[in-house]
């Protein structure tokens, strides 16, 4: 259960490159190594204040506030050409309200591109990081 002080911790499915610009990004901006393994697996939330909680809060949350901007600079093409077994499971934490608000906005995105969530969640945050989907 997550109150006002905790983050919860969601996964998303991405493309090789759009791990590692979210890789980048924790290591830049928290100090964060291994973003694998910096949210253990059985977990479900992590405090307020952890530095990679604060660091994907941040990211998730500016998602929901641009998510249609986002969508309209997204590349589903590109994103639905990545190998099936290409796809790498992240963890990321936000405010629950975020989190909840974030995977409907992701289910009605792949309801409209008539397309997985993967695809949907890569497009996405690589347009969030400003990455391409694939090498």
């Amino acid at each position: 259960m997550t109150g006002g002080d905790q983050y919860k911790l969601f996964g998303v499915y991405v493309s090789g490159p759009v791990a590692d610009a979210l890789a980048d990004t924790l290591y830049d901006e928290a100090g964060v190594v291994d973003p694998e393994t910096y949210f253990d697996d059985s977990m479900d939330s992590v405090p307020a204040g952890d530095p990679g909680g604060e660091v994907t809060a941040a990211l998730v949350a500016d998602i929901r506030a641009s998510f249609t901007d986002l969508y309209d600079q997204a590349d589903f093409e590109s994103a639905a050409a990545v190998a099936p077994d290409a796809f790498t499971l992240v963890h990321l934490a936000a405010t629950p309200q975020t989190v909840t608000e974030v995977r409907e906005r992701f289910r009605a995105a792949a309801t409209i591109q008539e397309t997985d969530l993967r695809t949907v969640q890569t497009a996405i945050l690589a347009a969030a990081l400003d990455v391409e989907t694939t090498v």
